[in-house]
């Protein structure tokens, strides 16, 4: 198993994404007072311990409920857990960084867009104001406070999708595909992932370079 979950790793990106995102009903980030302990520094962005901590619970979380029992010590020792929620939480800082160079934002009408269409807030498929305004003072978020974690991922997503808008699939990669209309197009959409995925590791790689990084390792060892 453990063979086939390195195989596809992006399995992994993808699932560490999901995660950051319900991150913003834990008060990520912003929220964290600036006093507190950093486990990574990035520039002038911080990563607090407390906030690592509650990204790699909930990432333990994900993959329990995935694999159940056969999720156990052996297997986070396997996939160097710890190290990979750093580095996802590293990212994730990367491309706000870089989004904020770049001049990329989020506008209000997006953001108003990504809360009345979220499901959490919804009931009988309509946008609800009193089970937003419930949901967050059950999570002690205020709207400022959520709107603007919201409003970081989501510039991560076009960040993501400004990198990957560059990658087109080369014919020659489908060459030898048998099968339907829809097995060559799952074909496709895999290896577009594929590509996608190596494309954003590349660009937050070489952003990287250029920054400053402090990282304390023995804090979460």
């Amino acid at each position: 198993m453990l063979k086939t979950m390195r195989k596809h790793a992006k399995f992994f990106y993808f699932l560490f994404f999901i995660v950051i995102l319900s991150f913003i009903f834990w008060g990520v980030g912003t929220f964290d007072k600036p006093t507190a302990v950093s486990v990574a520094e990035i520039g002038k962005e911080k990563i607090t311990v407390e906030e690592y901590w509650r990204a790699y619970e909930n990432v333990r979380q994900q993959l329990r409920d995935i694999y159940k029992e056969k999720f156990n010590e052996e297997m986070e020792k396997s996939l160097k857990l710890k190290e990979t929620v750093l580095n996802s939480l590293i990212d994730e800082r990367v491309l706000l960084i870089s989004a904020a160079e770049l001049g990329v934002k989020v506008t209000d009408k997006e953001l108003q867009d990504a809360i009345v269409n979220d499901p959490r807030f919804m009931r009988d498929g309509i946008f609800r104001k009193d089970v937003y305004f419930r949901t967050l003072d059950l999570n002690r978020l205020t709207p400022g406070m959520f709107e603007n974690s919201m409003r970081q991922q989501l510039t991560i997503i076009k960040m993501r999708r400004f990198i990957a808008s560059a990658i087109d699939i080369n014919p020659l990669d489908l060459k030898g595909v048998a099968g339907d209309e829809k097995k060559v197009n799952e074909a496709r959409q895999a290896i577009l992932a594929d590509e996608s995925n190596a494309a954003i590791k590349s660009y937050v790689d070489s952003v990287k370079q250029r920054m400053k990084f402090k990282v304390n390792m023995d804090l979460i060892s």
